[in-house]
């Protein structure tokens, strides 16, 4: 029993793709020469003949090679199509320009009729004898120049990537591109592609399917899963034109897929819509970018003026915030005597001083996890457990009110000064929130923040006066106290007061 029919579809792929890469360079040549010699013609300075001889060299290599692809695949053995031999004696003409002559090694060329080859089709007249090329071939090659030549100003351009693993196609390819304004570099495979794409920036990638060491379709599967590469467009360029093979392309990320041999004009208004998209691709990232840069931008001014988990729920929408604390203590700190230091100071230099001594404050506060409430002329606001609890909000407030002294006393030294300040602290509830629209600000509100502010206010020169309240909540092997008697206090009465003195001993 005869063994079955082998299926047509792979040999007649591959057969495609040999005999067109031969074709395509014939054609590309050719449409090479034609461009030169027009462009030369414009300049009234033609081409010599020593110009064109290794381009006619290359178009003479490239027809040799298509006769032998001929010679080794059209026989009865290997040549099949759907299931049925194509025999030599069949009544048809035979499909291809060159036919085998018995013992002449050149190709002798007869005249045929169109036949298709693919989705393409050769018309080839006249023998190469003879000279003549054609009218319908020389007109198609002439208007496709034509058109290159008039558009080329126009064209976007940019840096291409040419991977093809036949050294004539790489070069035809770059010097088409290169004639279109286009920068271009070549790879011989999809692994020294992927390469080359990741040492330097290229806008666009013209890939072989059929390749060694990595072919097409697995370099473009890498490509599109690199997040530094997957922008980049790709187009595919190859003789296996079959149906599967474009939408498996197109569906893993390539922009475009045109078979061997391609028009040159097609070929560039592809390479430009892939570009254009690339242009649009960068400046969209270019835009985001600049977008996040503003909203970072923002947030930061957001936390300057706002405690951060405030400025959180602003971002997600809440545009009432008020809060009831229960728990929190408030420091007051204020400059003895500042109205008559400014007084001596000019206006820049009080201002430089005031923020030199501040910003040491603030350090100060955020190293112990407090939220700066606000500076009011020389009064500086500072909240314990706030806006978040926090049950350690008067031991943190105590370590930052004796802090604040010995910072008082280092500004002095450095600016030859005698500045002192008045401290005062007190724990309760209170109410915080953010008012305003455009200059909005967190503030505190309460009994809590009335007291604090009077035993601040009530306090001698370098002291740290706080409540019973306060008091209360630090350990007595943590701080050290003294009494210092009572603070009357409008429709609160009389209220113990106790001095900070330091650590324990």
């Amino acid at each position: 029993m005869p063994d079955a029919a082998p299926s047509p579809r792979a040999p007649l792929a591959h057969l495609r793709h040999d005999l067109r890469t031969p074709i395509n360079q014939i054609l590309g040549y050719s449409e090479l020469l034609l461009e030169e010699t027009q462009e030369a013609a414009l300049r009234s300075t033609p081409l010599a003949p020593e110009e064109l001889a290794a381009d006619l060299q290359k178009i003479r290599q490239a027809a040799k090679t298509l006769l032998n692809l001929i010679n080794e695949n059209l026989t009865d053995e290997r040549l099949t199509l759907s299931g049925e031999i194509v025999r030599r004696g069949a009544a048809t003409a035979a499909p291809f320009p060159f036919a085998s002559a018995p013992g002449n090694a050149e190709p002798q060329p007869g005249p045929i009729p169109a036949q298709p080859i693919g989705h393409w089709s050769l018309d080839i007249g006249h023998s190469a004898a003879g000279g003549d090329t054609p009218a319908s071939v020389a007109a198609l090659l002439a208007d496709s120049a034509s058109e290159e030549i008039a558009g080329r100003a126009a064209a976007i351009t940019g840096h291409i990537l040419v991977v093809d693993d036949q050294p004539a196609n790489r070069e035809l390819l770059a010097r088409q591109l290169s004639r279109q304004g286009h920068t271009t570099a070549t790879a011989e495979h999809g692994a020294d592609a992927l390469a080359r794409l990741r040492a330097e920036p290229f806008d666009l990638v013209l890939l072989d399917q059929m390749m060694p060491v990595l072919d097409g379709f697995s370099t473009l599967v890498a490509l599109k899963r690199d997040p530094e590469l997957r922008d980049i467009p790709v187009i595919m360029i190859s003789a296996l034109d079959e149906l599967a093979a474009v939408v498996r392309c197109i569906e893993h990320g390539a922009e475009d897929f045109l078979p061997k041999p391609f028009n040159p004009t097609l070929l560039r208004a592809r390479i430009g819509a892939g570009l254009q998209k690339k242009r649009f691709r960068d400046r969209e990232r270019a835009y985001l970018s600049e977008i996040e840069a503003e909203r970072a931008k923002s947030d930061a001014l957001l936390l300057n003026v706002l405690p951060a988990a405030i400025g959180e729920r602003l971002k997600r929408g809440e545009e009432h915030i008020v809060d009831h604390i229960p728990a929190a203590t408030v420091l007051f700190a204020d400059i003895v005597g500042f109205t008559r230091t400014a007084a001596q100071l000019s206006a820049a230099d009080l201002v430089a001083r005031l923020n030199d001594l501040f910003t040491d404050f603030d350090l100060a506060a955020s190293a112990l996890g407090l939220e700066k409430i606000k500076t009011i002329g020389d009064a500086y606001m500072v909240a314990g457990g706030v806006p978040l609890p926090d049950p350690d909000h008067a031991a943190r407030c105590a370590r930052l009110a004796l802090r604040l002294l010995d910072l008082v006393a280092g500004f002095n030294r450095r600016h030859g000064l005698d500045w002192q300040i008045r401290v005062g602290l007190h724990s309760g509830p209170l109410v915080a929130g953010v008012i305003g629209t455009q200059k909005f600000a967190y503030d505190l509100w309460g009994d809590t923040v009335n007291i604090a502010s009077r035993l601040e206010s009530h306090g001698a020169p370098g002291e740290i006066r706080v409540s019973a309240a306060t008091r209360d909540l630090l350990s007595e092997t943590d701080f050290a106290f003294a009494a210092c008697g009572e603070l009357e206090l409008k429709n609160r009465g009389a209220l113990a007061v106790h001095r900070l003195l330091g650590p324990a001993r």
